[in-house]
């Protein structure tokens, strides 16, 4: 077996799910049912009617391959950060003790104002990192960050709909969001390094929401709940919206984080533009708070600040200090 396998995808494993309706107001309750359901199954969606410009993705993508293309050397002038922002090398993050390290190269950053500043109030918040020698990167990702988040924040209502509760319930405490965004680039895998290697492994997002925006390559694959890996395959004018691990423990287990992978058997490079959605560090993620204080949730309270260093610091090779 030269890469690993998976699957063919059926139609109505995945739903695609259109949320104009949700953006817009004018029937934000059927767009949340449907979301409901798909939360409540395999935890992926995909959605149309998500509103990002195709001027504004192309330029991020354009921009993130210049990037991942530079030379070596050009991209060390922003080597991560102890922030968490910043490129991350080939061989930077491994998803597990007994994987390979992921073959990605990540670009990373986060919310900043009109000056550039962050604050600067927890281990994963920082100042971004900008190349010098790409001056046009910077607008195009916090263009694409700003839009991202927008989106992030629709389907944030549209689970709290679906779960029966108030809309901003999931947005009460987002006025600081530990959210960040990143390129992540796939160099084609060579064939001789065999089944057991990944572009990025096999893992569960680590925050409440993760939208991605694929390439036309292909390579996401998605393991269900039988524990077979499927293709989940590109398809246009969408993006791929998954439950993390913190939307799943919020919600008792009601929402699935399901573990995915990404084999880049193509020839060719990948790239996705990722948003990763988490709300404020001091956000308390208790499920008591959806299903009553009589509830006994089978992960114990967290914050999302908590739980997202404990996670990072597994991970990430530049973070261990061993």
């Amino acid at each position: 077996m030269v890469y690993a396998e998976a699957k063919p995808m059926d139609s109505n494993e995945i739903p695609v799910i259109d949320i104009t309706s949700l953006r817009d107001g004018t029937d934000p309750h059927s767009v949340a049912k449907d979301l409901h359901a798909a939360s409540t199954g395999l935890g992926f969606i995909y959605i149309s009617g998500h509103g990002i410009p195709e001027t504004c993705i192309s330029a991020a993508r354009n921009l993130a391959f210049d990037f991942f293309r530079s030379p070596p050397e050009q991209k060390e002038t922003v080597r991560v950060s102890a922030s968490h922002r910043g490129w991350l090398a080939s061989g930077g993050a491994k998803m597990g003790d007994k994987l390979k390290a992921d073959l990605k190269e990540s670009f990373v950053w986060g919310m900043q104002d009109e000056n550039g500043d962050t604050v600067a109030d927890h281990p994963l918040r920082g100042r971004n990192q900008w190349p010098e020698f790409l001056p046009d990167v910077e607008p195009a990702a916090m263009d694409y960050f700003r839009q991202a988040h927008e989106v992030a924040h629709h389907l944030m209502r549209g689970f709290a709909l679906g779960l029966g509760l108030e809309e901003g319930f999931f947005l009460k405490t987002a006025s600081r969001p530990l959210s960040r965004a990143s390129f992540v680039y796939y160099p084609a895998q060579p064939e001789d390094m065999g089944a057991d290697q990944f572009g990025v492994g096999p893992h569960t997002d680590f925050g409440v929401l993760t939208l991605l925006c694929q390439d036309a390559v292909g390579g996401l694959q998605i393991e269900n709940i039988d524990g077979e890996w499927l293709q989940a395959p590109p398809i246009e004018g969408t993006l791929i919206v998954n439950v993390a691990d913190l939307l799943a423990r919020w919600t008792g287990g009601a929402y699935k984080s399901t573990p995915h992978r990404v084999v880049n058997s193509s020839g060719r490079e990948r790239l996705s533009l990722v948003l990763a959605f988490d709300p404020n560090p001091e956000t308390v993620i208790d499920a008591r708070q959806i299903f009553g204080v009589d509830h006994m949730p089978a992960e114990s309270a967290t914050t999302c600040g908590e739980y997202l260093q404990w996670r990072f610091d597994r991970a990430f090779a530049y973070r261990k200090t061993e």
